[in-house]
C-alpha cells in the first residue's frame, strides 16, 4: 500500500530498558543495525502495526512493553533508486513512519529473534540513546535522528541502583 506521493506508511520501534538504552537489531546477513520496524497493513491504526510488528521482528507481546510516546507526524525518507526493485521506480519513493518509544517492561530473555517465520534479524544488543548511526544504512540516519530527538522528552529517569558511582554520598562523609 503506498499513498499517492509514493510513500508507504510504516511503523518504528525504539525499544528501551530501565537504564534508557536501545535495542538494536542486526539485518540477517547484513553488516547493518536498525530498530524494528515495519508496514502497516489496510485497516490496521498505527498502534496495532506496531504490536504486529514488534512481535514478528523481536518476539515480545504487549505485556513485555509499555509505551512511552510516539511522534505527533509522519516522518519519511526516500530509499535510493539503485536499492529499488525495477517495477517500483517512478511510483515508490520511501516509506513515511510513526516512531513509537517503548520501554521493556519484560525481561531480556524475552526477546526472540525467530517468533516469525522470516527473521530480520540475527544478532540484537541494547546500546546508549545516543549512538553514532554509522552502522544505521545511509538513507535512514535523518529520520532515526529525528525520531530520537523527538522521543527523548518522553525517557523516564533512570532510577539509582545505590552501587558506587552513582550520586550518593559515600558512608562516612560529612556534609558541607
Amino acid at each position: 500500500m503506498v499513498d499517492q506521493d509514493g510513500y508507504r506508511p510504516n511503523v518504528g520501534i525504539i525499544i528501551t530498558n530501565a537504564k534508557n538504552q536501545v535495542f538494536w537489531g542486526k539485518r540477517i546477513r547484513q553488516d547493518s543495525w536498525q530498530f524494528p520496524q515495519g508496514g502497516i497493513q489496510h485497516g490496521e491504526t498505527p498502534e496495532q502495526a506496531m504490536y504486529r510488528e514488534l512481535q514478528e521482528e523481536v518476539g515480545l507481546q504487549s505485556c513485555h512493553v509499555q509505551i512511552l510516546g510516539r511522534t505527533r507526524e509522519w516522518m519519511r525518507y526516500e530509499v535510493p533508486q539503485t536499492r529499488l526493485k525495477r517495477e517500483w521506480r517512478g511510483s515508490y519513493k520511501g516509506q513515511k513512519q510513526i516512531w513509537f518509544l517503548l520501554r521493556l517492561t519484560g525481561r531480556d530473555c524475552d526477546v526472540c529473534l525467530r517468533a516469525s517465520g522470516h527473521p530480520e534479524f540475527d544478532a540484537w544488543r541494547w546500546n546508549d540513546y545516543w549512538i553514532k548511526m554509522d552502522s544505521v544504512i545511509e538513507f535512514k540516519r535523518d529520520v532515526y535522528r529525528l525520531a530520537l530527538n523527538e522521543l527523548v522528552r518522553y525517557l523516564p529517569p533512570v532510577k539509582s541502583t545505590g552501587h558506587y558511582g552513582d550520586d550518593k554520598k559515600i558512608s562516612g562523609s560529612k556534609s558541607p
